[in-house]
């Protein structure tokens, strides 16, 4: 059974401002944005707009996001249905595409993104 509970505001923010960081590091920088990328989105219910450094693996124009704790986490059913517009930062530049996210049989989460036209 995993997390059900919300994650610390303090801590996740301290996270995603080191992984920010190394992200845009000259030394480790290209070695990160391989397996870790930022998406922003704008809230279905809220309007606002929000971005978070999340891990991925590429195909060609195919994007997978493995959503790790599911249930403690919110960003991800901004796409569950048909979807909704995205934005990850890939290629040093802003890719947009179209992401919907699906739950298995066992819980697991994965935000699948298919990327609009080139780079």
């Amino acid at each position: 059974m995993g997390y059900r509970g919300p994650l610390p505001k303090t801590a996740i923010a301290r996270y995603n401002r080191c992984v920010g960081s190394l992200r845009t590091s000259p030394r480790w920088g290209p070695m990160v944005r391989r397996r870790l990328t930022e998406i922003t989105y704008t809230g279905r219910r809220s309007g606002r707009t929000f971005s978070t450094p999340v891990g991925y693996r590429r195909a060609g124009d195919l994007v997978t996001i493995g959503v790790m704790m599911p249930d403690a986490k919110s960003w991800w059913r901004n796409f569950t249905g048909d979807g909704g517009p995205i934005t990850l930062d890939l290629d040093d530049t802003g890719r947009t595409g179209h992401a919907v996210a699906r739950r298995d049989a066992k819980g697991r989460v994965t935000v699948t993104v298919r990327l609009d036209g080139d780079a």
